[in-house]
């Protein structure tokens, strides 16, 4: 008779611990969808800066000297068309700079903030992101 007293004793112990797994599974999911759209902003934001050095590499200008052509690429020119190229974008990127380093290269650095999709208390509000996008002109 004292094996059905102890029946009746761990009847609802097993709920708890269906809502507790059920719990610490929303969590990791939250998480996991969280991570992935991180992953896909940093992404995005890397195209993004990619796309803004291979327009800035075409704000060349051409020096002649003698019989010899070549493009010469300028901080100024790298900026107005990276610029341009985010301004007919959609997204909330920034510019941070644009540049030549050599006079052949476009570098330029673009940043943006990820907030997450889902609300969780264990993902931080938002992220800045940062993205570097190298790109050389084809006149040499």
């Amino acid at each position: 008779m004292t094996v059905q007293s102890g029946r009746a004793e761990d009847e609802g112990s097993i709920l708890l611990l269906t809502l507790g797994y059920a719990l610490l599974a929303l969590a990791v999911v939250f998480v996991c969808v969280c991570a992935t759209d991180l992953y896909i902003a940093q992404k995005r934001l890397d195209a993004l800066a990619d796309s803004a050095a291979l327009a800035g590499a075409d704000g060349f200008t051409l020096e002649v000297d003698g019989e010899v052509v070549r493009a010469e690429l300028t901080d100024a020119g790298v900026q107005e068309q990276a610029a341009a190229l985010l301004a007919a974008l959609p997204g909330d990127a920034v510019l941070v700079s644009a540049q030549t380093p050599d006079g052949v290269s476009a570098r330029v650095t673009v940043a943006g903030a990820w907030h997450p999709p889902l609300f969780s208390p264990f993902v931080p509000d938002g992220v800045p992101l940062e993205a570097t996008g190298t790109s050389r002109t084809a006149l040499q």
